[in-house]
């Protein structure tokens, strides 16, 4: 860190809970494996906000930040043949990386050997700049890349992220069929995505639960973007109307975005059809359990229940082609961008309650 400011990558350290400090790097070396990708924008998602205050504990400073879209700017030949990409190419960056070699790595699951997640690496591991809070981030020899149109506003591009887990968690995850119906709980920019996901799939009805006092704009653009029904749970029961919109029968699939609150989980079960799906993806909190949880209920009605956390390589595929086409207004989604020096104000504004309220948000160094 020998380099004055003005001559050194800049990047903001997390280095405490609800402390975000600029700091200058130095420009790495690139190797023949390796890349350097110029940031152009990096969305964040309610994983930041945990990071940011804490509930999700680090291991020393890091800069943040794993959901980068960029343009290549310096890569090695190595690296370039296999990645077949080269300089001046915008890619998308998959937050986990691994070695690239051993048997997870080939079929795009946890790396053994060397498992990293951008956003999650110590600034004092080498070399340094491994999250998206940063002017450049650095491509180890297992990261997976994306290509993506230039053409597309880098804001938009970084979209690829939550729309992506729309269709890991709407679609691929419960193997939603065309003409199955689907609720989805919590309208924040990973509900809308699979509502996005699940229309495009071909769901015949689409439900999508929220908060009427904090939630009203989101609820009104999931309608646009394609939900049936949508539930202000302040005002009446998930289950309840949605058992009477089925005729008692629940939907095929319920998929939980909520994070923190555990009463939809319950809700899941007595929403979804015996046989039906359950996918749960919204993170309560650590050790925090689900109160009154009817497991008897899941057997009897022979539901399957399956945990998402990440996006699959396909999924991702499939946002990044959407966001191409301009066949949905996906840009809806987006609503605040920040300069780098302000990341610690995106975070905020992601959580705060407001008038216009933030459902995608990039900072862009």
């Amino acid at each position: 860190m020998g380099h004055a400011m003005s001559d050194g990558i800049r990047a903001m350290v997390q280095t405490a809970p609800g402390t975000l400090e600029l700091r200058s790097f130095e420009r790495p070396r690139i190797g023949e494996d390796e890349a350097l990708l110029r940031i152009e924008a990096c969305g964040i998602c309610g994983t930041d906000a945990e990071v940011f205050d804490g509930s999700v504990p680090l291991a020393g400073p890091v800069i943040p930040g794993h959901e980068p879209v960029g343009l290549i700017e310096e890569i090695g030949a190595r690296a370039a043949q296999r990645w077949q990409i080269g300089v001046g190419d915008r890619v998308a960056v998959q937050s986990d990386f691994g070695c690239g070699r051993c048997e997870p790595c080939f079929e795009r699951r946890r790396c053994r050997i060397a498992p990293g997640v951008y956003g999650f690496m110590p600034v004092d591991a080498a070399p340094s700049l491994w999250g998206g809070y940063a002017e450049l981030l650095y491509l180890a020899p297992g990261a997976v890349l994306h290509k993506i149109d230039r053409k597309i506003p880098a804001r938009i591009a970084a979209l690829y992220n939550p729309l992506g887990a729309g269709f890991a968690w709407a679609v691929e995850a419960p193997g939603l069929r065309l003409g199955q119906s689907i609720a989805i709980f919590g309208p924040g920019q990973r509900g809308l995505a699979c509502v996005i996901a699940a229309k495009l799939a071909g769901a015949s009805r689409i439900f999508v639960t929220g908060l009427g006092s904090r939630d009203g704009a989101k609820l009104a653009l999931a309608r646009e973007l394609g939900a049936d029904v949508v539930i202000d749970v302040e005002r009446e029961d998930a289950r309840e109307r949605i058992e009477a919109e089925t005729n008692g029968n629940g939907v095929d699939v319920c998929v939980d975005t909520t994070p923190h609150a555990t009463k939809p989980v319950v809700d899941a079960v007595w929403a979804t059809r015996p046989g039906g799906t359950i996918i749960l993806a919204g993170i309560k909190g650590r050790g925090r359990g689900v109160p009154d949880f009817p497991t008897d209920e899941v057997a009897m009605r022979f539901q399957t229940i399956r945990g998402v956390r990440t996006v699959d390589y396909r999924s991702y595929q499939q946002a990044i082609r959407l966001i191409e086409s301009g066949r949905v207004p996906v840009e809806r989604l987006h609503t605040h961008h920040f300069p780098l020096e302000q990341a610690a104000t995106a975070i905020r504004t992601l959580t705060a309650a407001s008038d216009r309220p933030a459902i995608s948000i990039t900072i862009e160094p």
